[in-house]
């Protein structure tokens, strides 16, 4: 039982958009990663997804409403809903969500990020 310091995980990498793998929770991923842009539209058949904004500000979008989070403020997305997710300035976010989620859903494009890595 190790504790986990986000700022020093964030520290780690600088590039978006890349999820990192920072802890496991039942059959569950804790993860973190950073954004800036937008990203896709996708949705996730199976899969629930929570998103923490740890630092800036993020709006996700959804095809009737957008949403803005800010820091200490989470938003699930639920599954099957399609959602965008961008962020104006950096945002960094802690993301809690089932081990089989691909960050692109059931997009399968250069941001897929297919392999994750622990840090």
């Amino acid at each position: 039982m190790e504790k986990v310091n986000l700022r020093e995980k964030f520290s780690l990498f600088d590039d978006k958009w890349r999820p990192r793998i920072v802890g496991e929770l039942n059959d569950s991923y804790v993860k973190v990663v950073k954004l800036h842009g937008e990203f896709i539209w996708h949705h996730h058949d199976n899969e629930d997804e929570l998103f923490l904004v740890v630092s800036g500000q993020l709006r996700m979008r959804f095809r009737d409403r957008d949403v803005t989070v800010n820091p200490g403020e989470f938003i699930i997305v639920p599954r099957g809903v399609e959602h965008m997710p961008v962020a104006d300035e950096e945002c960094q976010i802690v993301l809690l969500e089932p081990k089989t989620t691909l960050n692109t859903g059931h997009v399968h494009n250069e941001r897929t990020v297919a392999e994750l890595e622990r840090i």
